[in-house]
Order: C-alpha cells, then structure tokens, then sequence
C-alpha cells in the first residue's frame, strides 16, 4: 500500500505540474517572436544573452516536448477537431497543451481521492472524470463566447455598412472591423483579414469564419453577401436590415433568458444539491454515508435517485430552451 500511495503522489505531483504548465503557455505571436530574437541578440553583452538563455532552458524543453506530442497528435483526425474546439473557446492553446493539462488535473483529482479513501481503486473515477470535465469546461466557454460574439454582431454589421458607404471595399471594410472592434468578433475578423491578405478569396474567407463561429446570424450575413456579389445590389442597405433582424433577435434572447433565469437555476440547484450533500457527508461523516455505497438498497436507491436527477434536469432544460 505505501509504495501504491507513493506512486499516486508522484501522479499526482506530475498532474499539478502539468496543469500548470500546461494552463501557463496562452501567449501571443509578438511574445513568441520577442523570446526568440531575445535568444539570438547580444542584449549588451555575452553574459547577459547567456543568462537569458539559460532562463528559457525549461521553456525550451517543454516546446520540445510540446512539439513532438503535436506533431503525433497531427496523425490522428480528431486533432483537428479539437483545434477548432480549443480556437472556438476563445483558448490559445495547442491540442498538446489541452491534452497535458487534461491529463493533469486528472492525475491531480485520482490523486485526491485516493488519499481520502485510502485506496488506489478511487483513482480510477478520475478518469472518465476529467474526460467529461474537460469536455464540459470545453462546452460552457465557446457557448459563453458564442453569445458575445452574437451580441457584438449586430453592431459590428452597421460598422461594416458604414465603411462601405464612405466608399471602402468589402476586404477593406473586414480590415477596419478588425482595428476598431473588440474581441472576440474582431479577432475574428482579423484572422479573416489575414486569409485574405494571403491569397484566399472573400467568399472562402468568410465561409471559413462561419464553420468557426457556427453562428447562424453571421451565416445570414455571410449568405447575404454572396449573394450580392453574385447577383449585385446596394449591399450597405441590406446589412443595415440585417443589423435590424439580428439586433431584434438578440433582444428578444437575451428577454427569454431573463424570464427563464429562476427555472435555469432550480434545475441547476435541484440537480448539484443532493450531489453536493452527498459528498459533503461521505467526507464529514463516512460512517453514515458508506453504507450506500457498500450495501444493495443502497446501490439502488443511488441509481435510481441519479436516474431521476438527470431525467428532471432534462426536462427542465427542454422547457426553458425557447427557440427565436
């Protein structure tokens, strides 16, 4: 048992380490770039350049290592997925890098419950734990960046109109969205600003923003661009309507999340309550929860009350989920 608890710890130590290295690497391309020229310039002499350097040795290492788990994760076609997941909530992360701290905090969490059980058989749930975790984490930040995104459209198209009326072209008007907008929209249109900058044609441009987005009040805006450069027309006129419709809509959602708000958070309570008691009472009074876990009825009464739980969670997100 001491060697099995010696080897969780070291599970363990290795999680937090790779949870934080892995959560600490969000940086932007000008850092990267002032890092790497800082390695390579005299910085007033040799010996500073060296202690500069030899600051980055373990920065250095784990790009390394970084780089040779991307490079393996690139064989597999769900890497490429989950780079778009990662870009879509708005993380400046490498699926490397997503990976080592999922792997992390689920060697952090085995570790936990394995000193508070006392065996290593309680590592096991931290498994699919940190799988459904992460995934879930994944889920809650690019619905909430999805919804700013929605709420700067509307704005944003009317910029677009104004630019086009003082005479801009459609690439040009992107460019200026980009520098005067606020992220996580003008971010994006930078991105598509650069797509172009590259070689890439507008329609491709914006159909690459839309599959990123998965917004369809920008996909209305996207198809109604095409369209115009198919069919032509007074394209400022029509985005001004669009901002109108999408603007309404934006304001009836945000209405219908205000009157559902007290039945969102019943379903959430009602549903971590007895979760939260549960485990409240296994740590403070084992003795009196273990027998639910160890005993028949006990097992039962759990999967029938979990049963429940999800079924009523269920049903209550069904009722408050209103489409506009």
């Amino acid at each position: 048992m001491n060697l099995t608890m010696l080897i969780l710890g070291l599970m363990g130590a290795g999680g937090i380490l790779l949870v934080f290295v892995g959560l600490s690497q969000p940086r932007t391309a000008g850092d990267e770039m002032q890092r790497r020229l800082e390695r390579y310039s005299d910085l007033g002499g040799g010996d500073s350049a060296r202690d500069v350097t030899a600051g980055y040795d373990v920065k250095d290492t784990y790009e390394r290592f970084s780089e040779g788990l991307n490079r393996l994760l690139s064989r597999f076609s769900s890497t490429g997925k989950l780079a778009d997941d990662l870009a879509r909530a708005d993380l400046k992360m490498k699926p490397s890098e997503w990976l080592m701290a999922v792997i992390g905090g689920g060697a952090l969490l085995g570790f936990l419950l394995a000193w508070r059980f006392a065996t290593p058989i309680a590592f096991l749930p931290a498994v699919p734990g940190a799988y459904f975790g992460s995934g879930f984490a994944l889920k809650f930040l690019q619905r909430r960046r999805a919804r700013a995104f929605d709420k700067q459209l509307g704005d944003t198209i009317i910029l677009l109109s104004n630019a086009l009326k003082a005479g801009y072209s459609f690439a040009q008007a992107m460019s200026t969205v980009s520098k005067t907008a606020s992220p996580p929209i003008a971010d994006e249109f930078a991105r598509g600003t650069r797509e172009i900058a590259l070689g890439i044609n507008v329609d491709d441009a914006l159909n690459h923003m839309v599959k990123r987005n998965q917004s369809e009040d920008f996909d209305l805006m996207v198809t109604a661009v095409q369209i115009h450069r198919v069919v032509g027309g007074n394209l400022a006129e029509i985005l001004d309507t669009i901002a109108f419709t999408i603007r309404e809509r934006v304001r009836i959602k945000g209405e219908i999340r205000t009157l559902t708000a007290q039945a969102r958070a019943s379903g959430w309570i009602i549903t971590c309550l007895p979760i939260g008691l549960a485990a409240v009472l296994s740590v403070i009074s084992p003795a009196y929860f273990t027998p639910m876990f160890h005993e028949t009825i006990g097992i039962i009464m759990l999967a029938i009350g979990g049963f429940s739980m999800a079924v009523g969670f269920a049903i209550i997100q069904k009722i408050v989920k209103i489409e506009v």
